[in-house]
């Protein structure tokens, strides 16, 4: 073993003592800037809960393109869903943000994907049963494995197992606080309710008060922008089922225009006849401030190329 004398340690200490240069630009008459989150209520969330939600919204805008193909977990291989690999794939370089399920996720889709992963979390019925007979069907631990930006649970205010879904969401919601993971609260229309504000300012104001991070839920056509106003946290709309191109793209500039912070659109995408012509004329909408019109020239002219 070498031996080293304390002259020879002390030595060494200097030596490494002379690489060091102290420092001088302490910029005494610049104050550090705290700047605020850019996600509406988010301000006081950790800093791993905002970093996700950054990869979700566009902190340049302000707002999410979400491509919704999750329907699968209840409804089977539904129009356009048939082969992920095959009509999903090519439209993923044009979402913000991907919401599916995790089998989907490990089967289909490459890890060198940059997108953002929202992960579908609660299950429990298909459509030959009470879909409000959800449970939690993913562990926490999924999440945290799969590097996911957020959690997305199904809250039945009024449907006849809403205690369930709300309990379903507050607990991942305490969970994922824990972990730094957000909590997407995607409202469901119970079946003996109205669509319409009143109804959609209830289910959303749960959401946010119990704690959930952002909302998903639908447009409507009169006083949505209460339903935005009155909910403290960003409010993403449903795509929900396929319209015609020019109304769904109607659809997505008149949330916008009325406070939603972006879309989560799935089959109004996928099920079009041009499906990467639509995602790009809604992202126009979302991030470029395009009108119905300029979206849809833009639709048809990728459409015919």
């Amino acid at each position: 073993m070498i031996q080293v004398s304390e002259l020879e340690r002390r030595a060494l200490s200097r030596a490494d003592a002379d690489g060091i240069k102290e420092g001088k630009m302490f910029y005494t008459g610049i104050p550090q800037k705290t700047e605020g989150f850019f996600l509406k209520g988010m301000n006081s969330q950790d800093w791993g809960m905002k970093n996700r939600l950054a990869r979700i919204f566009n902190p340049a805008s302000g707002r999410t393109v979400m491509l919704a193909i999750d329907h699968g977990y209840f409804q089977g291989p539904t129009t356009g869903l048939e082969r992920v690999d095959i009509n999903i794939l090519p439209l993923t370089p044009y979402a913000d943000t991907l919401m599916l399920t995790r089998g989907m996720l490990r089967s289909v889709i490459p890890p060198s994907t940059p997108q953002s992963i929202v992960l579908r979390v609660s299950g429990g019925a298909s459509i030959l049963k009470e879909l409000s007979n959800e449970d939690i069907a993913v562990d926490i631990e999924e999440s945290i494995r799969l590097n996911v930006c957020a959690m997305a649970v199904q809250v039945f205010i009024g449907g006849e197992y809403e205690k369930q879904s709300i309990i379903n969401m507050t607990r991942m919601i305490d969970i994922g606080t824990r972990y730094g993971i957000p909590t997407l609260a995607v409202t469901a229309v119970g079946k003996d309710m109205a669509r319409d504000a009143q109804y959609f300012r209830l289910a959303c104001r749960i959401c946010a008060e119990l704690g959930a991070h952002y909302i998903k839920t639908y447009y409507i056509d009169k006083d949505f922008e209460t339903v935005t106003a009155s909910c403290p946290v960003p409010i993403v709309i449903a795509g929900g089922k396929k319209i015609p191109e020019s109304d769904a793209l109607t659809m997505a500039y008149n949330a916008i225009q009325q406070g939603a912070a972006g879309v989560d659109m799935g089959r109004n995408i996928f099920q079009s006849d041009a499906p990467v012509a639509m995602i790009k004329a809604v992202r126009s909408i979302v991030h470029d401030n395009a009108t119905p019109a300029e979206a849809m020239d833009l639709y048809n002219a990728l459409k015919n190329q």
